[in-house]
């Protein structure tokens, strides 16, 4: 992957839609001062940058219907383009974690499916390592998430079901401890035996705690969520079939105003009527949608690994190799967006702000990621008419991609541009 040179303190985006995301501005400017955002507003122009001797310097403007919004932020990936995140392998994860910001993820998750603990732990540690000598040249790593290994064997999925075992405290010290304070989530059924006290342990040390593969009544995930549970796990996906008299997981998790709510948007895992259903969550500000990409997502047809777990990319989905499960999304999360504006019918803004803020702030890194505003990275994407992912920029660098060579660039003041 190649990273163009930095831009200068004097460069200026402007595009007919500007979503940061909590305004959309028509049309909408942005300007940046090295890797940081220096100030965004409406208008064909910004005011002249006293600081630049009155200049506001090279204006680059998006080919009509073109649109700026916040890098993407997925909450729940596995890998991408052929690379497996979830393998404790440095390069699997470089790759993969590449292959997302091409897709314009500029910060991200490692999700860890059910493995071996010493596995998991390896993995941590090797997240833990990138963190700690972050790269622009990759997505802002966010922490680890640990999907498992304390989850339903009714309800596993594509999860490694050797490696599933009952909540313990000892084994999830031991996996904090390998992820040297960078865990940042971990999914688990608390209806298992020893779960209350797995979400009170991960409260305490400061870890979300996401409920799912899990087969939770009405009552056990109303509990685990006064226990502390924030965040429910690829909703309806590897869950109690809700029923109208009892609900089960999934519409308790949707029903309750304090929960993130995460969702496959692909069109394969959730029905679009359930879906539809779920994105009004959106209106609340709790709907993320996410990708659970793996390996087999955005590569040829063909054989690959999630974890220990064989899977397949056959005919426009993703399978385990023995076709009994969903083995991973079918798009990364730009193909998620753009899906719930065409098929589900959100608003441009509800979409970005399901693939930005909402992760961010379910994540706990509002303040760094997830939107548009002074003083933060450059991180953002420029989406074509057809909401596809012309161009990326992560901590002010352009990610080289032959779209952006459609914008116009140009160095003339306000009063030049009126005089033509």
């Amino acid at each position: 992957m190649t990273i163009a040179t930095p831009l200068g303190p004097e460069m200026v985006l402007v595009a007919d839609e500007l979503i940061t995301p909590t305004h959309t501005l028509r049309p909408g400017w942005i300007r940046l001062s090295g890797r940081r955002i220096d100030a965004v507003g409406t208008g064909t122009h910004p005011p002249p940058d006293a600081a630049a001797g009155g200049s506001h310097g090279h204006v680059t403007r998006m080919p009509t219907g073109w649109r700026i919004i916040p890098g993407l932020v997925d909450m729940h990936v596995h890998g991408a383009g052929g690379w497996d995140m979830s393998a404790p392998d440095r390069r699997q994860i470089v790759e993969g974690a590449s292959a997302l910001l091409r897709a314009g993820v500029t910060t991200t998750v490692v999700t860890l499916i059910t493995a071996p603990v010493a596995e998991l732990e390896a993995s941590a540690d090797l997240v833990a390592g990138l963190m700690s000598d972050p790269s622009p040249e990759l997505p802002r790593f966010a922490g680890t998430h640990f999907e498992g290994p304390f989850l339903s064997h009714k309800y596993r999925g594509a999860h490694h079901v050797p490696s599933l075992q009952l909540p313990d405290r000892t084994v999830l010290t031991r996996l904090l401890e390998a992820g040297r304070g960078t865990v940042r989530m971990c999914t688990l059924a608390p209806e298992l035996p020893g779960g209350p006290e797995i979400v009170r342990l991960l409260v305490d040390r400061g870890v979300i705690a996401a409920m799912g593969h899990t087969g939770a009544s009405l009552d056990q995930t109303r509990q685990a969520i006064e226990q502390g549970v924030t965040v429910g796990t690829h909703l309806f996906n590897g869950m109690r079939r809700p029923h109208h008299r009892e609900p089960g997981p999934a519409f308790t998790l949707l029903d309750d105003e304090s929960v993130t709510v995460e969702l496959i948007n692909d069109g394969l895992h959730v029905h679009p009527t359930a879906a539809r259903i779920a994105s009004r969550a959106s209106a609340e500000g709790r709907l993320a949608l996410i990708s659970d990409a793996v390996a087999a997502t955005n590569a040829p047809e063909g054989h690959y690994k999630l974890g220990r777990v064989d899977i397949r990319n056959h005919g426009g989905s993703v399978q385990t190799a023995d076709g009994m499960s969903l083995g991973g999304g079918n798009v990364t999360l730009d193909g998620a967006l753009r899906r719930a504006v065409t098929e589900l019918g959100m608003t441009l803004q509800q979409a970005v702000t399901a693939a930005t803020w909402v992760p961010a702030n379910a994540l706990g890194v509002s303040q760094i990621a997830g939107e548009l505003v002074t003083g933060r990275d450059a991180d953002l994407c420029v989406l074509d008419s057809e909401l596809r992912v012309a161009g990326v920029m992560r901590a002010g660098r352009w990610l080289s991609d032959p779209d952006i060579s459609l914008a116009v660039t140009s160095s003339v003041t306000p009063e030049q541009e009126r005089d033509r």
